[in-house]
């Protein structure tokens, strides 16, 4: 019984261990990844939260001049969403060709190969970490006064993060298989963002259309956004519960047809 007990003590401990030099492995490929995007820019890292305030501004001015009347604080509106939907298709556009882009670290080194993916994804987001330094002074700049429902934006990205994830682990490996699904992809984008309500009020919509837009789950993520930046609404339990659900089917989905070809990838690349 004592000799169990140090084995299962000891599996623990290399689990442990293992775990950690994941971890390590993941910021390690994160921070490669953003010092090669900034390699040789004089700014440097300055960029990731000037290229999305520019951003920010220059798409704010053109669909203020739209919107405005009908939506207020239009510019946060439509900010609100762009956050939000501009991490999810970073993620899922970057993970989608990390197998192929790290063959030769998955030939020669022995590591879980959704490791790679999950740098992906953690680049995702600390790129959506700059992008909300750019986002809060856009916040100040036009005087939108935070309500108490913030707290529970961390909660909302949880689930967009989980979301993306399910999507990443479909799209990479399809990539492996299949390299148009990444001009594929471009398109869905297109149409999804469309579908997102991102820039129009979806109070203008109605039938069938309204109705599409209304059970996309990247809308229900960026509707929820802006009730509780914006508005100080919080989501019911109903809004909560499909939002997770969205999340975590499609991780389970995601990573079923990710371990079901985990051999054929690794014949393929």
């Amino acid at each position: 019984m004592h000799k169990e007990t140090i084995e299962k003590k000891n599996k623990n401990k290399e689990k442990r261990e293992q775990r950690k030099q994941y971890f390590f492995v993941i910021r390690e490929l994160t921070s490669r990844e953003i010092k090669r995007k900034y390699s040789r820019s004089y700014l440097g890292i300055v960029w990731s939260v000037l290229n999305p305030l520019l951003m920010m501004t220059v798409l704010s001015m053109i669909f203020m001049q739209i919107f405005n009347r009908s939506i207020e604080n239009y510019p946060i509106y439509y900010l609100s969403g762009y956050v939000v939907w501009h991490m999810f298709t970073g993620a899922t556009n970057s993970a989608m060709t990390t197998l192929v882009d790290n063959r030769t670290m998955l030939i020669k080194v022995r590591l879980p190969m959704q490791v790679f993916i999950f740098a992906r994804i953690y680049t995702a987001l600390v790129n959506f970490g700059y992008s909300m330094i750019a986002y809060v002074i856009m916040l100040v700049f036009f005087r939108i006064v935070p309500h108490k429902t913030i707290i529970y934006f961390p909660l909302i990205v949880l689930f967009v993060l989980i979301f993306s994830i399910g999507m990443s682990f479909i799209l990479s490996t399809a990539y492996v298989f299949f390299g148009d699904v990444k001009h594929l992809y471009s398109i869905i984008t297109t149409v999804w963002m469309y579908c997102s309500a991102l820039f129009y009020p979806i109070d203008r919509m109605t039938g069938l259309v309204r109705t599409i837009i209304e059970v996309n789950p990247l809308f229900q993520y960026i509707n929820a956004t802006r009730n509780v930046v914006m508005y100080g609404v919080w989501p019911s339990w109903l809004e909560t519960l499909v939002m997770a659900a969205w999340a975590f089917v499609m991780l389970e989905i995601g990573y079923l047809v990710f371990c079901g070809n985990k051999n054929k990838i690794m014949q393929k690349i």
